[in-house]
């Protein structure tokens, strides 16, 4: 044998991983440890339920807006009626949207002045910059409401079926123009502005708002007995005021969930506008 292959033999071991197939089953993870690696392969991320999350902010949004509207934009009709206005005048619709508005910016601020006074550490300037925004595309929406009511029902002699689902497409797209004009109008003060990203949560908070527009057609029982929602919703004549504006409240506040369900449960996670952390939201600077 030559030196050189004496030497080869000679070489020591230590520190060397061992490719003997006989030893490699106990030496290789003895050598992976020995330098920081894993023997065992990662195990998968838990997946995380985003479903109750999204019903408890969707109950809060319900409770600080969605009712509030309803509620705020019934008691504005009354208003509007006691002052000799039709239901198809300008004035009428006007004042039905401040009505809305309302009731959407004094639900959000009592709600958020709420989660301060027991601590919340939300920015109270934000919150009241958004609740600006959301009444004021409210406005939009309900100053829309009736005069689309009257050409759908009145002008066009559409069933109530028809005449509710036309509606809640056609006043979720003047909220959903609203949305974004409010975020030029309101960018200054801290609100993101128009992307294409947030294009997508407007598009689906608009939806739901949808739900709750056209749900609100049932609590008009000009429609008679065409309108299946009366008994639960409508608005009889004989009700006093506050009871037709907590049934309006609640016409609103069904039909929002009835639509923002479907996206809470069909939606995957970050792809809901309700998502703390949504993939299609953008933040203002």
């Amino acid at each position: 044998m030559s030196a050189l292959s004496r030497r080869a033999l000679a070489l020591p071991t230590r520190g060397r991983i061992v490719l003997d197939p006989s030893t490699a089953r106990v030496v290789l993870p003895i050598a992976l440890r020995r330098h920081g690696l894993s023997t065992t392969a990662a195990a998968p991320a838990a997946p995380v339920d985003v479903t109750m999350p999204r019903f408890k902010a969707t109950l809060e949004v319900i409770a600080s807006k969605i009712f509030p509207a309803g509620f705020g934009w019934q008691g504005a009709s009354v208003v509007a009626g006691s002052m000799g206005y039709a239901a198809d005048s300008t004035n009428f619709f006007l004042m039905t949207g401040a009505g809305d508005f309302a009731g959407v910016f004094a639900g959000h601020a009592a709600f958020s002045l709420s989660k301060a006074a027991l601590g919340g550490k939300d920015d109270l300037r934000a919150d009241m910059t958004t609740g600006l925004w959301l009444a004021s595309a409210a406005f939009c929406s309900g100053t829309a409401w009736q005069p689309v009511v009257n050409l759908l029902h009145d002008g066009m002699g559409l069933s109530f079926g028809t005449t509710a689902v036309a509606t809640g497409a056609a006043t979720g797209f003047v909220f959903f123009s609203g949305l974004r004009l409010g975020r030029v109008l309101y960018a200054p003060l801290g609100l993101a502005p128009t992307s294409s990203a947030n294009l997508y949560s407007d598009a689906m908070l608009s939806a739901s708002i949808g739900g709750a527009t056209g749900t609100f057609v049932g609590t008009d029982i000009s429609f008679g007995a065409d309108n299946f929602l009366r008994p639960v919703f409508g608005v009889e004549e004989t009700m006093s005021a506050a009871g037709g504006m907590v049934r309006a409240g609640a016409s609103t506040s069904v039909g929002f969930l009835g639509v923002q369900a479907l996206q809470n449960i069909a939606l995957p996670s970050g792809a809901n506008w309700v998502d703390p952390t949504p993939q299609h939201k953008a933040r203002a600077d």
